[in-house]
């Protein structure tokens, strides 16, 4: 750049420039480098692009899935919650896999099974275990969890 300043001795003396400090795109690698399994990213909340994914199975095939998907889906909009809707006419195994590799760390599922037994199904994406949610308290359920 040849930048000069005069210095102390009334010269031009070349001037050193230091820029220091962590990048975002550094942040998102270090978190992925220490959050990860064989299936994707296990992202921190903090750092998540969404909080939640909600995957209704059979989404555009079957309207009480639909319904029932879309009105999670606002309830968690509304609550201030970073949610993701996987509405693609996907089979359920792509969806779930895609969750993964992208760390979304809370996934609630719902199918026309969910819906005859009331529930909604809950994983972490750092847990093994799944829970059955009463669909009524499912919002708070997941608040319970960000909290």
């Amino acid at each position: 750049m040849k930048a000069n300043v005069i210095g102390e001795s009334g010269k031009a003396v070349t001037t050193t420039m230091g820029c220091y400090g962590i990048g975002v795109t550094r942040v998102i690698a270090a978190a992925i480098e220490q959050n990860y399994d064989d299936r994707g990213i296990i992202f921190p909340e903090a750092i998540a692009p969404f909080q939640v994914v909600i995957v209704p199975i059979n989404y555009n095939k079957s309207t009480r899935v639909k319904d029932l998907a879309d009105s999670l889906y606002q309830q968690c909009l509304e609550a201030g919650i970073e949610v993701l809707l996987d509405d693609r006419k996907e089979r359920a195994g792509i969806m779930f896999a895609d969750s993964e590799l992208l760390g979304i760390p809370h996934r609630m599922v719902l199918s026309d099974t969910h819906a005859d037994n009331g529930n909604v199904e809950y994983k972490a994406r750092n847990r093994a275990d799944k829970i059955e949610v009463v669909y009524s308290e499912a919002l708070s359920f997941i608040q319970s969890k960000l909290a």
